[in-house]
């Protein structure tokens, strides 16, 4: 059983297998298109202070935000076909890890990630030591199980403001890095999204990246292969948490504000939809998803459309329910999502030449 893995890494890619690469995103679309993504992403803040709007830099460094989480959820749903409805606990812990040191008058910036980690590694560890004993519904209901309980108990520190939330004295103290800059703030979390799209390219490619997917489409096989379904999993939702601990620590520090409604299931639900938006299952469906679900919030509930007058004021009020429909004639009509699209008019085009 030892030679498993070994034959896995030194097998020549058959047909089916570039199939596969293909589909998490290896040939020369991810490449122009993450490269053309990235180089966009870097020039957002030159541009907001040339044109004098400076508001953009806020929306799109919560854009990347909300990419870095939904990436950190997709290790799980798209990789690892983990259905959790649960990660916005793991974005309340990172918040909530910068909001209670601050109370307490700690400011530094190492120290409020070292505890957001290790509290998020040790709290994805026992909740998935229990959700991995189940899949499919069961799965998903104890996740969010797990999420709300959270979410009550956020709600009843008082201390910290309790339902209403508690607004940051400051930002984290990482000392040269001056969060309270908001284009400082807006590159950290550029560089952090980079460096974790550039990690999970490599950990999906690997031996482990195999592995996971093999327990996404059977886990009994895999098992009977001899291999360790039950700790692959379970790395994989560690991992998938920590990132939305650090994407919870990036979103108190931008908005400067730390809030149980972060925990709220609402959110869980919002970030599996910028994965199934963008595509599972490819590392850059997740961080399109995002950018393109926040967008289309914004562009909505601005109203500022120059329909007739009641028309624009219905749609204005009622954006949301706009949102949701788009969202499902997207998901309909590109079942794998944006950046699947995408893949499929090049395969069509390569076709085609």
């Amino acid at each position: 059983m030892d030679k498993n893995p070994t034959l896995v890494a030194t097998a020549p890619v058959s047909p089916v297998m570039a199939a596969a690469l293909r589909r998490i995103g290896a040939g020369p679309l991810r490449l122009g298109f993450g490269l053309a993504l990235l180089v966009a992403l870097a020039v957002v803040p030159l541009v907001s202070l040339l044109a004098g709007q400076s508001y953009y830099v806020t929306l799109v460094s919560r854009m990347m935000v909300f990419a870095l989480a939904a990436l950190g959820l997709n290790l799980v749903v798209g990789y690892g076909g983990m259905v959790s409805f649960g990660h916005a606990l793991y974005v309340g812990v990172g918040a909530f890890a910068v909001g209670i040191l601050s109370f307490h008058g700690i400011g530094n910036g190492w120290v409020h990630l070292a505890v957001a980690l290790g509290a998020g590694a040790v709290l994805a560890t026992l909740i998935g030591l229990v959700c991995l004993r189940v899949n499919g519904i069961a799965f998903i209901m104890i996740t969010l199980a797990f999420a709300q309980m959270m979410y009550f108990a956020a709600v009843g520190l008082k201390q910290y403001g309790g339902d209403d939330g508690y607004a940051l004295p400051a930002r984290s103290d990482f000392g040269v890095l001056n969060l309270e800059n908001d284009v400082a703030l807006y590159y950290v979390i550029f560089a952090l999204l980079a460096v974790t799209l550039l990690a999970f390219h490599r950990l999906v490619n690997a031996r482990f990246g195999m592995l996971l997917r093999g327990c996404r489409t059977n886990e009994r096989r895999m098992r009977a292969l001899g291999y360790d379904t039950v700790r692959a999993r379970l790395v994989a939702y560690v991992i998938s948490a920590l990132v939305c601990v650090l994407a919870g620590m990036l979103l108190a520090n931008l908005a400067r504000f730390v809030s149980p409604s972060y925990m709220q299931w609402s959110v869980s639900g919002e970030l599996i939809v910028m994965a199934v938006l963008g595509g599972t299952g490819s590392l850059l469906g997740p961080v399109l998803g995002a950018i393109v679900w926040l967008a289309l919030e914004e562009l909505l509930s601005s109203g500022a459309w120059g329909l007739p007058g009641d028309l624009e004021a219905l749609l204005k009020t009622h954006w949301l329910g706009v949102l949701g429909i788009v969202v499902v004639l997207v998901t309909l009509t590109l079942k794998q999502g944006l950046y699947g699209w995408l893949q499929q008019r090049e395969q069509r085009e390569e076709k085609t030449q």
